[in-house]
């Protein structure tokens, strides 16, 4: 299983759009997992549109509509694992501790806000933040996220760097 993992694309926002590199891993996916910010309801219908299920959390700078459509935190189960999502994971100090007990069912919590590509583990537990395919804001390059599961409870994340 491959599931695609994206977080704020702040669009709609003049001529920036999802990069084609993002787009053809989104549809090519079997599940699409975004950690909040979208904006527009209007891009949570293109990725709908793109064929696999998606999963995500509002952000902060959602619109209305949005914020009421999805929740702030959730858990996601596919693959036999199960991933905690939230937007903003707070600050760097603590946090792979704190988000484990924040979702202390999951496997693994995607996150977004910071734009700033993310994966650390201990033992059994990883955190990830797949930075932004639209705004790298400080980074070097737009980056989205990839989890692969190849058997049952499996789990592998990686960044794909988009420029």
């Amino acid at each position: 299983m491959r599931i695609a993992i994206i977080a704020d694309t702040h669009l709609p926002r003049g001529r920036r759009e999802l990069p084609s590199a993002c787009l053809s891993r989104l549809a090519g996916a079997d599940l699409i997992i975004h950690a909040g910010d979208f904006v527009a309801l209007s891009v949570l219908a293109e990725l709908e549109s793109l064929g696999p299920p998606v999963l995500a959390v509002h952000g902060n700078v959602d619109c209305h509509e949005l914020r009421q459509r999805l929740p702030a935190r959730r858990i996601v189960e596919a693959g036999g694992v199960r991933f905690g999502l939230i937007h903003d994971a707070g600050p760097s100090a603590g946090r792979l501790e704190r988000l484990r007990l924040c979702f202390p069912e999951a496997r693994a919590v995607v996150f977004g806000h910071s734009h700033v590509p993310l994966h650390e583990r201990d033992a059994d537990f990883d955190i990830f933040n797949p930075g932004s395919p639209t705004d790298r804001r400080r980074q070097p390059a737009h980056t989205m996220g990839m989890a692969h599961l190849a058997a049952p409870g499996q789990l592998r994340l990686e960044h794909v760097v988009l420029d």
